[in-house]
């Protein structure tokens, strides 16, 4: 029995090694990263999810976008919730990117305030974004698309205005610019068409896509275009004259393949959307999302918790937040 034991425990030592020699490192996030300190934590956000989405689905559709915004700059660390003051005037969150379309500040302040009165000085802000982001998909798409995000991510200290340009490129972008943008990040072109199915949820300023798809000859349906000029000023500009619009008119509340028919049928609201059909490669993924039942949702799920993965603070890194809108 001896020999044995030390026969498994030879074994055991010999795979360490190897993991060690290949470079294998296990990922400093973890599936139920708070089960110890504060075993309700999924629950008390996803309580506060179902509520806001219950009152606005575009709540959701924050969330989703916010958790991109966040991680594309400086990582997933919350960085993007930051309030500016004196010291830091400029954060992202005033970034043109950002600012005024990005939304959701105040839900991440509610859910915060609840963990807070559960679990004080326990679960990051930035675990907040991505566990909501979670929810949000779940909600939104009817639980077909559902699955566990890891987390043990802390909030960042450091947000300024001038990153965001750098990470996040603007929907008049072409599909090099876009591919380029998601390697940077570890991510690849699948993800990227994955991801933009996200699109399918949510609004969008006028502002955003007018100058580029209705002002100048594209692509866009020519019913659709006229459809989008009686909702849209042909001068619509950040600050001035500029409402939103659906992105997906068929079913604007619910997260499904819907985007992928709207790329196919040229009912998009954005370059970048268009730009997915301008390769085979792309044209072909955005086919087999549009066509296959479960391929989208299920390739959906991996890229978010890939996308949720990049750049993360852990450890002794960064920090807990109290304020998610303040460092410490």
């Amino acid at each position: 029995m001896a020999a044995v034991g030390a026969e498994k425990m030879y074994l055991l030592l010999a795979c360490a090694l190897l993991l060690l020699a290949v470079g294998c490192q296990a990922s400093p996030l973890q599936i139920g990263f708070y089960h110890d300190r504060c075993p309700q934590t999924e629950a008390i956000v996803k309580g506060v999810m179902m509520d806001a989405i219950s009152q606005n689905p575009g709540n959701g559709a924050a969330m989703i976008r916010m958790l991109f915004h966040d991680c594309f700059v400086e990582g997933c660390d919350a960085s993007v919730l930051l309030d500016p003051t004196p010291f830091s005037p400029t954060p992202e969150k005033l970034s043109a990117p950002n600012n005024p379309s990005l939304r959701g500040f105040e839900l991440i302040d509610a859910i915060k305030d609840a963990l807070e009165a559960a679990c004080p000085s326990v679960v990051s802000c930035a675990d907040i974004i991505a566990f909501s982001a979670r929810d949000a998909s779940c909600i939104l798409s009817g639980g077909k698309v559902d699955f566990e995000v890891p987390s043990g991510r802390r909030d960042g200290t450091f947000s300024n205005a001038s990153e965001p340009v750098k990470f996040l490129v603007p929907p008049t972008s072409n599909l090099s610019d876009l591919v380029d943008s998601f390697v940077v990040k570890g991510l690849d072109a699948e993800d990227l068409v994955i991801l933009s199915g996200a699109h399918t949820i949510g609004r969008s300023h006028c502002s955003a896509f007018v100058p580029d798809r209705l002002n100048v000859s594209s692509d866009i349906d020519g019913g659709f275009a006229a459809f989008l000029r009686g909702q849209c000023p042909a001068d619509a500009a950040p600050g001035g004259n500029d409402p939103t619009v659906m992105q997906d008119v068929v079913t604007p509340n619910d997260l499904d393949r819907q985007y992928y028919n709207n790329v196919l049928s040229h009912t998009v609201l954005f370059t970048s959307d268009a730009a997915l059909l301008t390769s085979e490669e792309t044209a072909r993924m955005v086919v087999d999302n549009a066509n296959i039942p479960g391929w989208w949702e299920d390739r959906f799920e991996k890229a978010m918790v890939k996308m949720a993965g990049i750049e993360v603070k852990t450890g002794d890194q960064g920090q807990i937040r109290k304020n998610c809108r303040a460092i410490n």
